[in-house]
């Protein structure tokens, strides 16, 4: 479509053109999985010539966008306003001058928005908090941000877990923003990395390398890395395959990690039952543990296969962990109620009356 057709486009549409406007051939659409422009602004896509291209435009546009959110389909002086999910493209007449028009998500609903509110806090006008920030003293708080996402996910909150993604988020963009400030790095160059990163990761997606299964994957994961520290000279530094684990991570998952890593490259059991009777003897050890010091050991030993064992059984040790304490403090707390109830102390209970309460906690479903 000639651009010169814009404004007569907008004068069908009743609308002064934006200052901000994405012009963009729909065809570009139909092998994407995500717009390829910011929400914030309106944008107009050309050259809707087809139902079927009209659909593969929609889904995609979902990803982003409500199914409320309102589109209007443009030919010449026809119109047609519908919402995204009543969106219905074969009762439309499609023509090679056909577009689509896409009202702004509203503002502050890009990442750049984000970008300039994050760079607005750390400038002269900004924050006195956020201007003081370095990357150490945003340490603790990047690591609360992520225990509380962890928590809304183990308890399946949609809400909770779009808020919490949102906190991340600003730490991630705070700590880039101080680099940009430093001449570190930018944020670009964070998302350059990664971008890269996947990319190369996952020739089987985006080359030609054929992988069979998920332990195919990450079995070719392994390889790539070791590839790329000797393309980049490290490999001669690295100490050995564990030592990319971080050493601030959570015991257990950090255990999970060693093993999924070793057992990428061989080091395995070849069936599961070499773990169980691993976890037997480990048992019969701390039975016969003589002091603190080996009673200590013992158990750390246990407690490290019996994470081999939920590894094996495809079960994050951790949120496993996690969910066992979050189901003991409701079963808990069930308890201390029935306590109150009958106007007593906790501490006034006997035992078997708080397995009494107990097990109707667990009758319940908590």
């Amino acid at each position: 479509m000639e651009l010169t057709l814009l404004p007569s486009i907008f004068e069908t549409l009743q609308l002064i053109p934006p200052p901000r406007l994405t012009l963009l051939d729909a065809a570009a659409l139909s092998s994407a999985h995500y717009p390829p422009f910011p929400p914030d602004a309106p944008a107009l896509l050309l050259g809707l010539d087809s139902p079927e291209l009209a659909l593969r435009v929609k889904d995609v546009l979902r990803v982003i966008y409500p199914g409320e959110h309102e589109v209007t389909l443009v030919d010449g002086s026809e119109l047609k306003v519908e919402r995204l999910n009543d969106f219905q493209p074969a009762t439309f007449n499609f023509q090679p001058s056909t577009c689509l028009y896409i009202p702004s998500l509203g503002e502050g609903t890009s990442f750049e928005a984000f970008g300039e509110i994050v760079a607005h806090l750390r400038a002269p006008d900004g924050c006195p908090w956020d201007k003081k920030q370095t990357h150490q003293t945003l340490r603790t708080h990047l690591l609360e941000e992520s225990y509380e996402t962890l928590t809304a996910m183990d308890e399946n909150d949609s809400d909770g877990m779009c808020e919490e993604f949102g906190d991340l988020l600003l730490q991630i963009m705070l700590n880039a923003q101080i680099a940009t400030e430093t001449d570190e790095f930018t944020m670009a160059q964070v998302v350059k990395g990664i971008y890269d990163k996947i990319v190369r990761r996952h020739p089987h997606v985006f080359g030609n390398v054929e992988v069979a299964s998920v332990d195919g994957v990450l079995q070719n994961w392994e390889k790539l890395k070791e590839k790329e520290r000797r393309e980049n000279g490290k490999a001669e530094q690295e100490k050995g395959l564990l030592d990319g684990v971080p050493a601030a991570l959570p015991a257990l998952t950090q255990a999970l990690e060693y093993q999924a890593r070793a057992a990428r490259v061989g080091f395995d059991w070849p069936e599961v039952e070499g773990v169980l009777d691993k976890i037997r003897e480990e048992i019969e050890e701390v039975k016969n543990a003589q002091n603190l010091e080996e009673v200590a050991s013992e158990l750390g030993d246990l407690f490290f296969v019996l994470v081999n064992l939920a590894r094996w059984r495809k079960v994050d040790a951790e949120s496993a962990l996690r969910g066992t304490n979050m189901k003991f403090k409701k079963r808990f707390s069930f308890v201390e109620q029935g306590a109150k109830r009958q106007g007593r102390n906790l501490s006034d209970l006997k035992l078997e009356e708080m397995d009494a309460l107990w097990d109707e906690a667990k009758g319940l479903g908590l």
